[in-house]
């Protein structure tokens, strides 16, 4: 475990191979059911450059007209979300939060997408921290504090690995600006996968 931060705290290879592979399969089963989508920012409905999906029993939404939010629901099929893999809930755990997590979003990113720096307030629960896990290609996280315009820091992140978010670093600025295409067999088709646990509502 390697600290970055206060309450940042980076788990390489917490996932073997063979548990990546399995959670492959899990999200394959999730996508079928809860189709990936691109999400658009609030107002100018920009298209982000990721597309995503969500399971658990709350799903991280964005689109011009009603901007972010949590809901039960897909956006496009309306069906409730599914259940989050037992996998990420061993990820869960190792954040030491006593509450389930809520929502569990699945970003895919291809060579050229990005992730803006951003902090992950829309929940309610800050006091838990988000837990982040890693598939596929590496790519190079960059974080910082409370302000966006302060100084940053970049860690590169690989297949398997988890990220945690919490304590004092629970709203610090992150992001994603790079994906080194080429540097993982975990997904046929390239690209990385990220997946994101959240608890949103207070206990």
């Amino acid at each position: 475990m390697l600290e970055l931060a206060p309450g940042l705290l980076h788990l390489p290879e917490f996932f073997s191979r063979e548990a990546q592979e399995r959670l492959v399969s899990d999200l394959r089963a999730i996508v079928a059911a809860a189709p990936l989508f691109v999400p658009r920012m609030p107002r100018t409905g920009k298209a982000f450059s990721v597309r995503m999906t969500n399971c658990g029993s709350l799903g991280w939404v964005s689109d011009a007209a009603r901007g972010y939010r949590y809901q039960p629901t897909h956006p496009e099929t309306d069906a409730p979300w599914p259940a989050i893999p037992g996998l990420a809930l061993e990820a869960w755990a190792s954040g030491g939060y006593v509450h389930a997590p809520e929502a569990c979003l699945v970003n895919f990113y291809d060579a050229s997408a990005k992730m803006g720096l951003h902090q992950d307030r829309d929940e309610e629960a800050l006091e838990a921290p988000v837990v982040s896990i890693s598939l596929g290609d590496s790519c190079l996280f960059r974080f910082g504090g409370e302000v966006r315009s302060g100084p940053t820091r970049s860690v590169r992140l690989h297949s398997g690995d988890v990220v945690l978010i919490g304590g004092a670093s629970r709203l610090a600025f992150h992001g994603v600006d790079k994906i080194y295409g080429g540097t993982s067999t975990l997904l046929s088709q390239g690209g990385r996968i990220n997946l994101t646990l959240r608890r949103v509502t207070k206990v």
